[in-house]
């Protein structure tokens, strides 16, 4: 439900709403407008009687939101949701953002290189895995808190801005204190622990849609993590599991649109892991920004048959350069026909 504040309600009145909500046995988000506040209810069980609030001093209206996802949805915010890191927007029509970089940080000079030849090739955020969640407990895991290290000189020596995992709530402070970007993966969209520890952060998350995940569960997995106070959630498609063996998982671009169609949140896609190949990874980028994402996460190693992990789905260095050039030339196609 969403309690609708007259234009000029004042700051009191909107937090004599919220007081009332919580008396109620609810939580009250308030959610700021162009024009008006609203504050949307959220912790019901069922339905929520309107006129309490409808009695209050400020309110202009009480409106049921259809969705089970509440705060993710167009019902309750109309207007796209831009995240803004620096001078990096993500999200309504914003220039394509470009994360790059390693699956795995190896060694700080692994890394160095490789975030070098990435920003020179026009990435403005820098990936790689410091924990790693892998299928087997035999791989590599990452180099932890020393990866973390790591990540924090490249954005001294370089200025890109660092995207990471965070694979449970104990490494999640961690991450929190060392990345600009917080990523929870394919495997944890649904650890709900982890989400609602997410929501508390300051910082922006990447929440990637699991392997069998719909759409609605994807949606819900934001929810969890936005109803925590952290309304910076960039949503990614990444593939998805079906009975085709041709590549490591489906690429599902309708995803975006189906994103797009329910939700204000920006969405990105990850085509590395979609595809499990490298020749692929161009292609399915261009496929991606032509259906409207709003940005790309790709792997990237300077030496990829030498690659801890994921060494046959990332791209040389000049493959990115080129893939760059490739987003670049759409997004201008794309900006000349809003212009005719």
């Amino acid at each position: 439900m969403l309690v609708i504040m007259k234009n000029d309600a004042t700051q009191e009145q909107i937090d004599n709403v919220i007081r009332e909500i919580t008396d109620a046995g609810y939580r009250g988000i308030p959610i700021p407008g162009d024009h008006r506040t609203a504050v949307c209810i959220v912790g019901n069980q069922g339905m929520v009687e309107e006129s309490p609030f409808l009695a209050l001093e400020g309110v202009k209206e009480v409106l049921r939101v259809t969705k089970p996802y509440k705060l993710v949805s167009h019902e309750t915010c109309p207007k796209p949701t831009v995240i803004r890191l620096g001078e990096v927007e993500i999200g309504n029509g914003c220039k394509p953002v470009i994360i790059a970089g390693p699956c795995s940080v190896e060694s700080e000079e692994q890394t160095l290189r490789i975030a070098r030849q990435v920003k020179e090739g026009g990435a403005k955020l820098f990936r790689g895995g410091a924990f790693k969640p892998r299928t087997s407990p035999y791989s590599f895991q990452g180099l932890g808190k020393a990866g973390l290290k790591i990540l924090e000189k490249v954005r001294s020596e370089t200025g890109l801005l660092i995207v990471t995992e965070a694979t449970d709530s104990e490494n999640l402070k961690l991450v929190e204190a060392s990345t600009d970007i917080i990523q929870i993966g394919a495997r944890n969209m649904q650890n709900y622990s982890l989400l609602r520890r997410a929501g508390q952060t300051k910082k922006p998350v990447i929440l990637k849609r699991g392997l069998s995940a719909t759409i609605e569960e994807l949606l819900m997995a934001a929810e969890y993590i936005m109803a925590e106070g952290n309304t910076q959630v960039i949503l990614c498609e990444r593939g998805i599991r079906t009975f085709s063996d041709n590549t490591r998982f489906t690429l599902d671009l309708s995803a975006i649109l189906s994103v797009k169609a329910a939700s204000h949140l920006p969405i990105i896609v990850d085509p590395s892991h979609a595809a499990g190949r490298r020749d692929y990874v161009i292609p399915l980028s261009r496929a991606a920004i032509a259906t409207g994402a709003d940005g790309l996460i790709v792997e990237v190693h300077s030496d990829p048959p030498s690659a801890l992990s994921d060494g046959a789905q990332s791209l040389y260095p000049e493959q990115f350069c080129q893939l760059v050039k490739e987003v670049e030339y759409l997004n201008m196609l794309g900006v000349e026909k809003c212009l005719k």
